[in-house]
């Protein structure tokens, strides 16, 4: 299959475990690319004005990963304004992942997964799996394996 994981990361974590994501990806034998959504500015007090500076393409992907981190409790408003701008999921697989700091997923988490899947269904996407990466508290080498065997079935 070919998938397409797109990624918004703000300090890195997020594009990390998409980077180890796709070598899980690659080894089972499927065709992988990975890209980052982008905004002009980052600045995390700018959420109401974004600009995207790279929208990446969806079309010719069997499979859509998207990961993006929690911010105030919700998705990030760049993952958010991209996922506004595109115009179609039908008929896609969508997988979702976050990272967040705090050590419970009912801190933030569980809201902005369910933003997360809301987004992507509203656009006619098929979410098939999701999954959150704790970074505190000594979970992360955890959560993130995690993450990669259910988002890893495809």
């Amino acid at each position: 299959m070919k998938v397409g994981i797109i990624v918004h990361s703000h300090t890195g974590h997020t594009l990390s475990v998409a980077q180890k994501l796709k070598e899980v990806l690659v080894s089972a034998g499927h065709l992988v690319n990975l890209e980052q959504v982008k905004a002009v500015n980052e600045d995390p007090s700018a959420a109401k004005n974004i600009q995207l500076k790279t929208k990446p393409d969806i079309v010719g992907y069997d499979v859509l990963i998207f990961g993006a981190p929690v911010h105030g409790f919700s998705l990030s408003p760049v993952m958010k304004a991209y996922l506004a701008q595109i115009s179609t999921l039908q008929g896609k697989k969508v997988g979702c992942f976050l990272t967040e700091y705090f050590p419970l997923a009912s801190m933030g988490g569980n809201r902005a997964m369910g933003e997360f899947k809301k987004a992507c269904e509203d656009k006619g996407g098929n979410v098939f799996q999701t999954a959150i990466v704790n970074w505190s508290m000594g979970q992360r080498e955890k959560k993130t394996a995690n993450a990669l065997e259910k988002l890893g079935k495809l």
